[in-house]
């Protein structure tokens, strides 16, 4: 590399070294998986192929485009940004900085869909559409609708629905500003499950968060409030109807939101635990 990002037409390996070196030294936590997605990307091949290329040289178009790929890294934009995709549970969805990258935890949301079978979901706080999206395409025969507080939110979600082929169960409308609860025709539409995945960071955590997120997804779709809980609470205090609903969380909330789901009028509750065990989702019952 003769600058930051910048990639010799050497071979494979010789590619991956200088980019992760490159990466590492910029603070990337995973340099070399960094280096190895985003140069698959650049070679279009499948990343397992890699290695079994190492002696391969590499293309000068192919080390331009995988340059500046490395180049937008090393500045710490997320890699999912970068390939303009990410993958949550089946699907891949198309990513961009107007909505926030679909995390693993978020899973558990569709796993409670999947768990309970419901015919109607609502999804509160879409963003891309990966809950709604992967609970559509999990379970066929449930009709799912998506809010969201952004209008270039739904516009992702609306383009995933269709290039998934799930735009005819899966249709997405705009809430009311400085809420994530739904409108008053969804309002009076009950659903049977609400899943929602609201803003949950305290506002004082701001400055905290890592580069890929402070600097480059979308704020309002992280920031709740003081606490953190302010959107949970509006959506509590006027609940949609329905008989279940499950809320992602933060660390530490737990307590607090299982409370407010049951003054909301639903009395059985559990928590479900994340791969790193943190309780990260609120499931109430009706009945």
């Amino acid at each position: 590399m003769t600058g930051p990002g910048a990639v010799a037409a050497g071979t494979v390996g010789e590619a991956l070294a200088a980019a992760s070196d490159a990466l590492r030294g910029a603070g990337i936590d995973t340099p070399r998986l960094d280096a190895e997605v985003l140069l698959a990307e650049a070679m279009g091949v499948e990343r397992a192929t890699l290695p079994r290329s190492s002696e391969e040289g590499v293309e000068p178009r192919v080390a331009r485009g995988f340059g500046a790929m490395v180049r937008r890294r090393i500045q710490r934009e997320p890699v999912a940004y970068i390939l303009g995709r990410k993958g949550f549970r089946h699907i891949e969805l198309a990513v961009d900085p107007r909505v926030l990258i679909p995390r693993p935890e978020t899973e558990l949301l569709v796993e409670v869909a999947v768990e309970l079978g419901p015919r109607t979901v609502l999804d509160v706080g879409t963003g891309s559409g990966a809950v709604a999206l992967a609970v559509a395409d999990e379970l066929p025969h449930v009709a799912v609708r998506g809010t969201d507080t952004s209008a270039a939110a739904l516009d992702v979600a609306r383009a995933n629905a269709e290039r998934l082929g799930l735009d005819d169960r899966a249709s997405f409308e705009l809430a009311p500003y400085g809420s994530m609860a739904p409108t008053k025709r969804q309002t009076a539409e009950s659903s049977e499950l609400v899943l929602a995945n609201l803003p949950y960071v305290p506002d004082g955590d701001w400055a905290t968060l890592q580069p890929e997120i402070r600097n480059f997804e979308p704020r309002e779709a992280l920031l709740g409030g003081p606490d953190g809980l302010e959107p949970i609470r509006n959506l509590l205090a006027s609940p949609p109807e329905c008989d279940s609903i499950a809320l992602e969380v933060g660390l530490g909330q737990v307590g607090e939101v299982e409370g407010l789901v049951r003054v909301a009028g639903f009395a059985n509750t559990e928590r479900r635990r994340d791969l790193a065990g943190i309780e990260r989702v609120v499931l109430g019952r009706s009945r």
